[in-house]
């Protein structure tokens, strides 16, 4: 196989390969575990620990095996189309709970805005005596009917 169309993974293989090392060998050099090297070897990065580590671990074992660095970073790199982005920053459990402590507060300063509307506006519709319907005003009833007397 050509080692343009080559795998990232049967690239490290071969190259280890050809200094005589088995992977035990290479596992005591890089002090990376025996199955992380056999998962890279194999193309499997999806199975190994995070982006960070398995960069990490390739720069090691390349150094192993006599390969540059940047040259197994490289494909990589391009045989995961890794697209390299700024982390989107994560919020600390002390800015969350502030975050939260924050809608809790606006939900409060509402719910105390329509106690103190719902208020005003009952004081401000409240009928008053002379605005009572005749059937509720208490004057109006003593003094247009008269009193039934027993």
């Amino acid at each position: 196989m050509n080692q343009a169309t080559q795998t990232i993974g049967a690239f490290l293989k071969q190259s280890r390969e050809t200094k005589q090392l088995n992977v035990a060998e290479v596992s005591r050099i890089t002090r990376i575990p025996g199955a992380t090297l056999e998962a890279m070897e194999a193309d499997r990065f999806d199975n190994l620990p995070g982006e960070v580590f398995v960069r990490g671990f390739l720069k090691s074992y390349a150094q192993a095996v006599g390969v540059l660095p940047a040259e197994v970073l490289a494909r990589y790199t391009a045989s995961r189309r890794v697209a390299f982005a700024t982390p989107l920053p994560v919020a600390s459990p002390v800015q969350a709970v502030r975050q939260s402590g924050k809608r809790f507060g606006v939900a409060i300063a509402f719910v105390l805005l329509l106690v103190l509307f719902t208020l005003a506006l009952s004081i401000v519709l409240k009928p008053r005596g002379h605005d009572m319907p005749s059937e509720l005003s208490f004057r109006t009833a003593t003094a247009g009917t008269p009193t039934i007397s027993a």
